[in-house]
């Protein structure tokens, strides 16, 4: 299983929502690429991955309540709430150099901000002249309209999606199966994964809103990237539904899905101190296909919903949830960083980064529970987890009741006389009997804390979880009806640099379409102008890669020779170590 953070979060604030709180000291500062940028080391610690928000411009821009989902121009990575596409970029190097990989959140279920009349989008190129911009729409790519009493031009009927009646309007919606002219959105949709996938250097993405989506299209647009990680958002209760969903054709087990039942039982046994909730009915999709599920506790739409929120006993929430057979667990930036990072944050960073490093250190193997009534819930791993070796196992026992600890024996997956630790430092040190059976005590619940868990391991293990280092790769795409003008006779300065670890070679892969006796040069330089890395393709061709002298910004130029007047589309690769802010 892999652990992953959702960096972001949403806020009230005099009863509005507000997208990640600016910073005091700059309060009307888009920030949150760069936040991430500088801890990025301390979020590698604990995190596989880091789930991130639309990143796209969305029709509120930077404004506080904007938190991207309203998409106004999906190729355009720049004005958001969030932060620069620089800034954004140098984030996603410098979470790969700390081991902890991106996903993106796709939205291609509704648009938002129509500028040229109903279901007409259209956006500057790369000029920011002239409406050129690639993506730009007409009233044939929608369905309906938004309201009853909303002018209809010729928009499509509805696409025959999972669950017309959960398909709520949301902006102008898309039409995958009956788009006119056909294909043109799922192409479209294609066309920009592709690109911000190779722009960012993100590995996967959470899809967005598939319950209301054409399923063959969002199967086809995730195949378009065989190699990158996908998980869905498929809103419902039932796991039959989901599970339906997931593995049937034409999704086939492509993507994973998140785990609302698993929501739904944490809720119910966390609000009401009820810890039989926890198997009641289906306790979650997991039980159906555990290889698909993704857990989690809170996210921003449930902790803003009246009536979906987990409101006590996070703690007791993310012990069970980082003890289960997952494929994903996501843990709400929100819930983890504190108030003094993000004012009306939780603060349970320091737990949480507990029970992630005891999860990915001894949560593998079978899972069993061991007793359950309605103050206890323990349940074991048995630590063979296959290929990935073998972890010891891990007990996990959780004490709802306010008022008293609770003395339990059970049995456990250690075998008879092993010594076991409790990694939270809640519990002494305790053995195994000759029939492997324990005998333990719970901490009360006292104020309500949630902290009334343990986690017994074999003792001795002390080593952090390992950090892979991961360079990152990130494209330049250069087209006038992108946002990067086509290569001429004189030299451009990229708009992105990059943010480099000193001693990192920056390798450079340039591609054109070039006549015969023209060429093309990418050069990387460092913030005082010194030459690092460059590379000629076409007429005479050259490369030299060379190391960067600092930690620091590195700027990219293009320059052609013997290139027509109207210039050259390219694509720019270029690969280097990241590094923290």
């Amino acid at each position: 299983m892999a652990v992953g953070l959702i960096a972001w979060g949403r806020f009230l604030h005099d009863g509005n929502k507000v997208t990640v709180p600016a910073p005091p000291t700059d309060p009307g500062k888009p920030w949150l690429w760069d936040f991430l940028h500088t801890e990025a080391a301390a979020i590698g610690t604990s995190f596989d991955f880091v789930q991130l928000p639309p990143w796209s411009l969305a029709q509120g821009g930077a404004a506080p309540g904007c938190d991207g989902y309203g998409v106004f121009q999906r190729r355009n990575l720049n004005g958001t709430r969030y932060g620069s596409l620089e800034s954004l970029m140098a984030a996603i190097a410098a979470l790969n150099v700390s081991g902890c990989l991106t996903y993106g959140d796709l939205v291609l279920h509704q648009m938002s901000g129509e500028n040229g009349g109903p279901g007409v989008f259209r956006y500057l190129g790369a000029d920011n002249k002239t409406m050129s911009g690639r993506g730009q729409t007409s009233p044939g790519w929608f369905r309906g309209g938004m309201k009853e009493n909303d002018p209809i031009p010729p928009f499509c009927r509805e696409d025959d999606v999972p669950s017309p009646a959960d398909d709520f309007p949301f902006g102008r919606e898309l039409s995958y199966q009956n788009c006119n002219p056909p294909h043109v959105t799922e192409a479209d949709a294609i066309d920009y994964l592709i690109w911000a996938q190779a722009h960012t250097g993100a590995v996967g993405f959470r899809f967005d809103d598939t319950k209301g989506t054409h399923a063959p299209s969002v199967r086809r647009i995730m195949d378009a990237l065989p190699s990158a990680s996908f998980y869905s958002e498929y809103f419902d209760g039932n796991p039959a539904n989901i599970n339906s969903w997931a593995t049937s054709p034409p999704m086939s087990g492509r993507s994973a899905v998140t785990d609302f039942p698993l929501h739904w039982r944490i809720q119910a046994a966390c609000n009401g101190f009820d810890a039989t909730q926890f198997d009641a009915g289906s306790a979650g999709y997991w039980q159906w296909n555990s290889g698909l599920s993704v857990g989690f506790v809170d996210n921003p739409d449930t902790d803003t919903s009246p009536g979906q929120q987990v409101i006590s006993n996070k703690g007791l929430a993310y012990a069970y949830l980082l003890s289960l057979p997952l494929h994903l667990a996501l843990i709400y930036g929100k819930d983890y960083f504190s108030g003094a990072v993000w004012p009306g944050s939780y603060g349970l960073k320091p737990l949480i980064d507990n029970l992630c490093w005891i999860s990915r250190t001894f949560a593998i193997g079978a899972y069993q529970v061991r007793w359950v009534d309605r103050d206890v819930h323990v349940a074991s791993r048995d630590g063979n987890g296959g290929p990935l070796g073998q972890s010891g196992g891990l007990l996990t026992a959780l004490n709802f009741n306010v008022l008293s600890p609770r003395t339990i024996t059970c049995s456990t997956p250690f075998g008879p006389n092993r010594w076991l630790h409790d990694y939270t430092g809640h519990h002494p040190d305790i053995s195994t009997d000759r029939n492997g059976d324990v005998t333990f005590t719970i901490p009360s619940n006292a104020f309500s804390s949630g902290q009334s868990y343990l986690c017994f391991a074999p003792g001795g293990v002390d080593r952090p979880f390992p950090q892979t280092p991961h360079p990152t790769t990130q494209t330049f795409f250069a087209a006038s009806d992108l946002d990067i003008m086509p290569a001429t006779n004189i030299s451009q300065q990229l708009s992105q640099r990059i943010f480099c670890a000193k001693d990192t070679k920056i390798s450079l892969r340039l591609s054109a379409n070039l006549s015969v006796k023209a060429s093309l040069t990418a050069s990387v330089s460092s913030s005082d102008n010194k030459p690092i890395s460059r590379q000629r393709i076409g007429a005479k061709p050259e490369e030299a890669f060379g190391m960067a002298p600092a930690t620091g910004w590195y700027t990219i130029s293009v320059e052609g020779s013997g290139l027509p007047e109207s210039g050259s589309d390219y694509e720019l690769a270029v690969t280097y170590l990241g590094a923290t802010a």
